[in-house]
């Protein structure tokens, strides 16, 4: 049944606008220094074979660099003085983008991967469990061992303390693991953290 047209319609229809996107932050954009956008006075020369030629006035690097026909661009724009290089800059930037997305590709961010346990688990579902965590920690991710206390369990936090102990212990006699966080008891949460050693 539709709402009745008033205040209340006109709350419904702007609640539905409300937009649950999430925003991914802008990649960090490079603007390098090319020819006559370099300010400075004198810049240290490197010419198109790599070859240190010396510090120079940066309008004398300029004329060098168009008697080749490239370009001049400077790499260490935080040396003192900048570091500038006579190369043709769009086959240039094209190797530098290159070799950023390939480093790009090669870094792994590390995640933290959970796996929980009860007070009550049977050996078949701790074999499963222990599965689990050496797939996470083979594919380089730390594994969140975790056990929920509720209701008249939380008083045996003793018996949840030994349950993941020995999970730990279970884990570590097929694949050394060390401990990065001990086990903390939030609520009615205890948690470890292992990672491979």
């Amino acid at each position: 049944m539709a709402a009745p047209p008033g205040p209340t319609a006109d709350l419904i229809s702007t609640a539905l606008r409300i937009s649950r996107r999430r925003f991914k932050p802008k990649p960090v954009r490079v603007i390098y220094l090319v020819n006559e956008n370099i300010r400075a006075a004198t810049v240290r020369l490197l010419d198109e074979n790599g070859e240190h030629v010396g510090v120079i006035p940066t309008q004398e690097a300029l004329q060098r660099a168009m008697e080749k026909d490239l370009d001049l661009v400077v790499i260490q724009p935080k040396a003192e003085p900048m570091l500038a290089k006579m190369v043709e800059f769009g086959k240039w930037k094209f190797e530098q983008d290159k070799a950023a997305r390939k480093q790009k590709a090669s870094q792994k961010s590390v995640e933290v991967k959970g796996v929980r346990l009860s007070l009550r688990i049977g050996p078949h579902d701790i074999e499963v469990r222990k599965n689990q965590a050496m797939k996470f920690l083979d594919d380089g991710d730390k594994v969140k061992v975790e056990i929920i206390l509720r209701g008249r369990e939380k008083r045996h936090g003793d018996l949840a303390r030994q349950v993941i102990n020995e999970f730990i212990a279970n884990v570590n006699q097929t694949m050394p693991v060390k401990v990065e966080q001990p086990i903390t008891w939030m609520g009615g949460q205890l948690t470890s953290i292992i990672g491979k050693a």
